[in-house]
Protein backbone atom coordinates (compact mmCIF):
# COMPACT_ATOMS: atom_id res chain seq x y z
CA UNK A 1 0.00 0.00 0.00
CA UNK A 2 1.03 3.30 -0.83
CA UNK A 3 1.92 6.30 1.40
CA UNK A 4 -0.93 7.98 -0.40
CA UNK A 5 -3.09 5.09 1.37
CA UNK A 6 -4.17 3.56 -2.10
CA UNK A 7 -5.91 0.19 -2.23
CA UNK A 8 -4.36 -2.59 -4.80
CA UNK A 9 -8.02 -3.52 -5.22
CA UNK A 10 -8.92 -0.34 -6.79
CA UNK A 11 -6.13 -1.81 -9.73
CA UNK A 12 -7.50 -5.13 -10.26
CA UNK A 13 -11.50 -5.86 -11.66
CA UNK A 14 -10.58 -9.44 -10.40
CA UNK A 15 -10.47 -8.28 -7.23
CA UNK A 16 -13.52 -6.56 -7.31
CA UNK A 17 -15.19 -9.12 -8.70
CA UNK A 18 -13.90 -11.55 -6.10
CA UNK A 19 -14.94 -9.47 -3.64
CA UNK A 20 -18.52 -8.77 -4.82
CA UNK A 21 -19.37 -12.86 -5.01
CA UNK A 22 -18.16 -12.88 -1.62
CA UNK A 23 -20.39 -10.11 -0.39
CA UNK A 24 -23.68 -11.59 -2.46
CA UNK A 25 -22.52 -15.15 -0.41
CA UNK A 26 -22.89 -13.08 2.68
CA UNK A 27 -19.16 -13.22 3.63
CA UNK A 28 -19.15 -10.36 6.56
CA UNK A 29 -15.56 -9.58 6.35
CA UNK A 30 -16.28 -8.73 2.61
CA UNK A 31 -19.45 -6.94 3.23
CA UNK A 32 -16.78 -4.30 5.71
CA UNK A 33 -13.88 -4.82 3.40
CA UNK A 34 -16.12 -2.98 0.48
CA UNK A 35 -17.75 -0.44 2.73
CA UNK A 36 -14.49 0.43 4.43
CA UNK A 37 -13.31 1.19 0.16
CA UNK A 38 -16.70 3.22 -0.46
CA UNK A 39 -15.60 5.57 2.82
CA UNK A 40 -11.57 5.46 1.55
CA UNK A 41 -11.53 5.40 -2.49
CA UNK A 42 -14.20 6.89 -4.85
CA UNK A 43 -12.82 4.03 -7.95
CA UNK A 44 -14.13 1.20 -5.04
CA UNK A 45 -18.07 2.18 -6.82
CA UNK A 46 -16.59 -0.32 -9.64
CA UNK A 47 -17.66 -2.84 -7.96
CA UNK A 48 -21.42 -1.37 -6.93
CA UNK A 49 -22.69 -2.45 -10.62
CA UNK A 50 -21.11 -6.00 -9.77
CA UNK A 51 -23.47 -6.32 -7.46
CA UNK A 52 -26.86 -8.03 -7.54
CA UNK A 53 -29.34 -6.96 -5.92
CA UNK A 54 -32.44 -7.11 -8.30
CA UNK A 55 -34.20 -10.00 -6.24
CA UNK A 56 -33.89 -8.65 -3.16
CA UNK A 57 -37.14 -7.55 -1.16
CA UNK A 58 -34.64 -5.09 1.15
CA UNK A 59 -36.63 -2.87 3.70
CA UNK A 60 -34.73 0.25 4.23
CA UNK A 61 -35.95 2.55 7.06
CA UNK A 62 -34.54 5.26 8.30
CA UNK A 63 -34.48 6.73 11.92
CA UNK A 64 -33.43 10.31 12.48
CA UNK A 65 -34.17 12.98 15.50
CA UNK A 66 -32.34 15.59 17.70
CA UNK A 67 -29.37 14.32 19.79
CA UNK A 68 -30.77 13.09 22.95
CA UNK A 69 -33.86 11.73 21.70
CA UNK A 70 -33.32 8.14 22.27
CA UNK A 71 -33.03 6.84 18.58
CA UNK A 72 -29.84 4.55 19.41
CA UNK A 73 -32.27 3.08 21.72
CA UNK A 74 -35.30 2.86 19.18
CA UNK A 75 -33.06 1.51 16.65
CA UNK A 76 -31.84 -1.30 19.22
CA UNK A 77 -35.29 -2.47 19.91
CA UNK A 78 -36.31 -2.81 16.59
CA UNK A 79 -33.10 -5.01 15.76
CA UNK A 80 -34.83 -6.99 18.38
CA UNK A 81 -37.85 -7.05 17.03
CA UNK A 82 -36.98 -7.94 13.26
CA UNK A 83 -34.28 -10.88 14.68
CA UNK A 84 -37.53 -12.04 16.26
CA UNK A 85 -38.72 -12.64 13.45
CA UNK A 86 -36.13 -14.34 11.91
CA UNK A 87 -34.72 -11.28 9.30
CA UNK A 88 -31.55 -10.45 8.96
CA UNK A 89 -30.67 -7.05 10.06
CA UNK A 90 -27.98 -4.88 9.19
CA UNK A 91 -27.30 -0.84 10.94
CA UNK A 92 -25.47 1.97 9.75
CA UNK A 93 -25.19 4.53 12.34
CA UNK A 94 -24.26 7.73 11.07
CA UNK A 95 -22.54 9.90 13.47
CA UNK A 96 -20.61 13.42 13.68
CA UNK A 97 -17.07 12.84 12.66
CA UNK A 98 -13.96 12.77 14.84
CA UNK A 99 -12.02 16.18 14.16
CA UNK A 100 -8.63 14.22 14.95
CA UNK A 101 -9.34 10.74 12.99
CA UNK A 102 -12.55 11.70 10.95
CA UNK A 103 -13.70 8.42 12.85
CA UNK A 104 -17.23 8.15 14.03
CA UNK A 105 -17.12 9.45 17.06
CA UNK A 106 -20.30 8.42 19.39
CA UNK A 107 -19.89 5.25 18.66
CA UNK A 108 -23.66 3.41 18.60
CA UNK A 109 -21.92 0.14 18.14
CA UNK A 110 -20.93 0.28 21.75
CA UNK A 111 -24.42 0.75 22.42
CA UNK A 112 -26.20 -1.60 20.66
CA UNK A 113 -23.57 -4.63 23.08
CA UNK A 114 -26.33 -6.84 22.67
CA UNK A 115 -26.42 -7.69 19.22
CA UNK A 116 -22.52 -7.80 19.32
CA UNK A 117 -22.76 -11.84 18.51
CA UNK A 118 -25.69 -12.05 16.70
CA UNK A 119 -24.05 -13.10 13.08
CA UNK A 120 -27.31 -12.20 11.60
CA UNK A 121 -27.09 -8.43 13.03
CA UNK A 122 -24.29 -6.09 10.96
CA UNK A 123 -23.59 -3.17 12.87
CA UNK A 124 -21.09 -0.22 11.81
CA UNK A 125 -20.91 3.43 12.94
CA UNK A 126 -20.21 5.96 10.01
CA UNK A 127 -18.60 9.09 10.16
CA UNK A 128 -20.16 12.22 8.46
CA UNK A 129 -16.58 13.51 7.56
CA UNK A 130 -18.36 17.22 7.46
CA UNK A 131 -20.58 16.04 4.61
CA UNK A 132 -24.06 17.83 5.05
CA UNK A 133 -27.83 16.17 4.80
CA UNK A 134 -27.48 14.33 7.75
CA UNK A 135 -26.00 10.98 6.56
CA UNK A 136 -22.21 9.88 5.20
CA UNK A 137 -20.98 10.48 2.03
CA UNK A 138 -20.82 6.56 1.52
CA UNK A 139 -24.06 5.49 3.49
CA UNK A 140 -26.14 5.21 0.53
CA UNK A 141 -23.13 3.02 -1.10
CA UNK A 142 -23.15 1.09 1.90
CA UNK A 143 -26.85 0.38 2.24
CA UNK A 144 -26.68 -1.18 -0.99
CA UNK A 145 -23.76 -3.42 -0.10
CA UNK A 146 -25.68 -5.02 2.77
CA UNK A 147 -29.09 -5.65 0.39
CA UNK A 148 -26.56 -7.10 -1.77
CA UNK A 149 -25.42 -9.36 0.77
CA UNK A 150 -29.03 -10.34 1.96
CA UNK A 151 -29.83 -8.43 4.90
CA UNK A 152 -33.57 -8.04 4.82
CA UNK A 153 -33.89 -4.73 7.13
CA UNK A 154 -31.64 -1.70 6.78
CA UNK A 155 -32.32 0.58 9.61
CA UNK A 156 -30.10 3.69 8.69
CA UNK A 157 -29.77 5.99 11.74
CA UNK A 158 -28.60 9.76 10.83
CA UNK A 159 -27.40 12.77 13.07
CA UNK A 160 -30.06 15.42 12.66
CA UNK A 161 -33.36 16.67 12.08
CA UNK A 162 -32.60 20.06 10.43
CA UNK A 163 -33.86 21.60 7.19
CA UNK A 164 -30.56 20.96 5.05
CA UNK A 165 -30.40 17.20 7.14
CA UNK A 166 -33.14 15.50 5.35
CA UNK A 167 -31.30 13.26 2.81
CA UNK A 168 -32.48 10.38 4.52
CA UNK A 169 -35.58 10.63 2.64
CA UNK A 170 -34.01 10.18 -0.66
CA UNK A 171 -32.60 6.82 0.45
CA UNK A 172 -34.78 4.93 2.89
CA UNK A 173 -38.50 3.55 2.41
CA UNK A 174 -39.90 4.89 5.31
CA UNK A 175 -38.49 7.82 7.53
CA UNK A 176 -39.04 7.77 11.47
CA UNK A 177 -38.23 10.84 13.64
CA UNK A 178 -37.70 10.47 17.12
CA UNK A 179 -38.50 13.06 19.29
CA UNK A 180 -38.78 13.87 23.72
CA UNK A 181 -40.82 15.64 25.61
CA UNK A 182 -40.01 19.24 25.68
CA UNK A 183 -38.20 20.06 23.34
CA UNK A 184 -39.93 23.39 22.71
CA UNK A 185 -37.85 24.89 19.63
CA UNK A 186 -36.44 22.08 18.08
CA UNK A 187 -39.82 21.10 17.47
CA UNK A 188 -40.94 24.20 16.03
CA UNK A 189 -37.80 23.85 13.66
CA UNK A 190 -38.48 20.46 13.06
CA UNK A 191 -41.48 21.36 11.24
CA UNK A 192 -40.09 23.20 8.68
CA UNK A 193 -37.76 20.30 7.74
CA UNK A 194 -37.95 17.03 8.71
CA UNK A 195 -42.28 16.73 10.23
CA UNK A 196 -42.63 16.97 6.41
CA UNK A 197 -41.79 13.96 5.29
CA UNK A 198 -41.55 12.14 8.36
CA UNK A 199 -43.86 8.55 7.55
CA UNK A 200 -43.67 8.06 11.04
CA UNK A 201 -43.09 10.45 14.74
CA UNK A 202 -42.44 8.97 17.41
CA UNK A 203 -42.74 10.88 20.82
CA UNK A 204 -39.74 8.54 23.32
CA UNK A 205 -39.22 8.47 26.40
CA UNK A 206 -43.50 9.42 26.88
CA UNK A 207 -42.75 8.80 31.16
CA UNK A 208 -41.29 12.29 30.90
CA UNK A 209 -43.00 15.60 31.72
CA UNK A 210 -44.92 17.43 28.83
CA UNK A 211 -45.35 14.21 26.82
CA UNK A 212 -49.14 14.18 25.78
CA UNK A 213 -48.37 18.18 25.20
CA UNK A 214 -45.92 17.27 22.63
CA UNK A 215 -47.89 14.32 21.43
CA UNK A 216 -51.08 16.61 20.79
CA UNK A 217 -48.46 19.22 19.21
CA UNK A 218 -47.22 16.78 16.41
CA UNK A 219 -50.35 15.33 15.69
CA UNK A 220 -51.20 18.45 14.53
CA UNK A 221 -48.73 18.01 11.75
CA UNK A 222 -48.32 14.43 11.39
CA UNK A 223 -51.29 11.71 11.26
CA UNK A 224 -48.96 8.73 12.42
CA UNK A 225 -47.86 9.74 15.54
CA UNK A 226 -46.76 6.59 18.27
CA UNK A 227 -45.48 7.28 21.81
CA UNK A 228 -42.91 4.88 23.32
CA UNK A 229 -40.51 4.53 26.28
CA UNK A 230 -37.61 3.21 24.39
CA UNK A 231 -35.36 1.76 27.79
CA UNK A 232 -38.15 -0.72 28.92
CA UNK A 233 -39.27 -1.44 25.04
CA UNK A 234 -42.61 0.01 25.77
CA UNK A 235 -44.35 0.65 22.65
CA UNK A 236 -41.51 -0.93 20.00
CA UNK A 237 -43.70 -3.63 18.60
CA UNK A 238 -46.60 -0.87 17.89
CA UNK A 239 -43.48 0.90 16.01
CA UNK A 240 -43.15 -2.47 14.24
CA UNK A 241 -46.42 -2.91 12.88
CA UNK A 242 -46.98 0.35 11.99
CA UNK A 243 -43.23 0.53 9.99
CA UNK A 244 -45.16 -2.82 8.26
CA UNK A 245 -48.32 -1.35 7.22
CA UNK A 246 -46.25 1.36 5.75
CA UNK A 247 -44.17 -0.90 3.76
CA UNK A 248 -47.31 -2.78 2.37
CA UNK A 249 -49.65 0.13 1.07
CA UNK A 250 -46.37 1.63 -0.37
CA UNK A 251 -46.18 -1.96 -2.10
CA UNK A 252 -50.20 -2.14 -3.15
CA UNK A 253 -48.71 1.53 -4.52
CA UNK A 254 -45.93 0.57 -6.23
CA UNK A 255 -47.68 -2.27 -7.82
CA UNK A 256 -51.28 0.08 -8.67
CA UNK A 257 -48.88 2.80 -10.46
CA UNK A 258 -46.99 -0.16 -12.73
CA UNK A 259 -50.15 -1.22 -13.54
CA UNK A 260 -50.86 1.95 -15.06
CA UNK A 261 -48.13 2.67 -16.82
Amino acid sequence: MSSHGSHPFLCDLHDLVILAEQVGAGNVRAVSRLISLLENHPGAREALRLLNNSSRGTMVIGVTGYPGAGKSTVVNRLVSVYRQRGLKVGVLAVDISSPVTGGALLGDRIRMQEHALDHEVYIRSMATRGYHGGLAPATGDAALVLEAAGYEVILIETIGVGQNEIDIVDLAHIVVAVVAPGLGDEIQAMKAGLLEVAHIVVVNKRDLPGADNTLRDLREWCPNVLRTVATTGEGISELAAAIMAHQQSRGARLVGEARNC
